[in-house]
């Protein structure tokens, strides 16, 4: 893979952010986003040993809804395969939460305290122990840390003249990011995503800038976006040096 890329953060929250990459191809730009989704290894519950269940709900309810609840990742002290042990041990009348479960590693442990499990009733109980596996979502997709990975264009907007005052003034709508003539980069949600807001009564032309791409991150919180898209671009650099080697045999 080249190295000429240029990367600009345009926002960051604690769990998203859209990056600006400047000098990608197409092809490069959809490999990132499929490995940002299936290569990047998280954990996930996988086995549950219920010592008692006496809910509402069977047993493989509930280990589909653990199966969901997002874990914190060390990728530097685990390999993919490797499991940390989880236990819960709740009894009602209460609600059964995600930060009710307790870990064997502090580093692996729910990634919000508040997802609901089970509400329990009176004289009912959950108690269990649970493996959690470190995998990558090409083999689940409860695996993914992105839980929403998409890139689209960036757009160019320049003003070329004044509408003509007697047309009507339609709303102009476009979505994401856009370059100003100043090279400024605006998102669209500043002025509603309508154009005629930022540019009343003036004749636009719109186009894409070539090799920039604008990439929105989430994470379910196993990991930071910084870690999660530098992983990502790891593994798709050894991927496309694997298949270098290869052909050059």
């Amino acid at each position: 893979m080249a190295d000429d890329f240029d990367v600009e953060v345009v926002t960051r929250g604690d769990r998203s952010a859209r990056l600006l990459v400047r000098g990608l191809t197409p092809a490069v730009a959809n490999g990132l986003r499929r490995t940002i989704l299936s290569e990047v290894p998280t954990f996930s519950i996988d086995t549950v040993r219920f010592v008692e269940n006496s809910s509402v709900m069977f047993d493989e309810m509930v280990g589909l809804r653990l199966g969901l609840v997002p874990l914190t990742t060390p990728l530097d002290d685990y390999e993919v395969g490797e499991s940390a042990t989880l236990a819960l041990d709740v009894e009602g009348p209460a609600t059964a939460y995600s930060g009710d479960i307790e870990t064997s590693d502090d580093l692996v442990q729910p990634a919000d305290e508040n997802v609901p499990i089970i509400e329990l009733k009176e004289g009912q109980r959950l108690e269990f122990e649970a493996d959690a596996v470190l995998d990558t979502g090409k083999e689940h997709a409860k695996h993914q840390g992105g839980v929403a990975v998409g890139y689209r264009h960036l757009q160019r907007v320049s003003v070329v003249g004044d509408a003509d005052e007697f047309d009507d003034e339609e709303p102009n709508i476009l979505r994401g990011v856009i370059e100003t003539e100043d090279g400024e980069l605006v998102h669209t949600e500043e002025f509603d995503s309508d154009l005629t807001n930022r540019y009343p009564g003036k004749e636009l032309e719109i186009e894409d800038v070539p090799g920039a791409f604008v990439f929105h991150i989430e994470t379910d919180g196993s990991m930071s976006v910084e870690e999660l898209t530098l992983r990502a671009v790891e593994s798709l650099r050894d991927r496309a040096d694997e298949l270098a080697d290869k052909v050059a045999v």
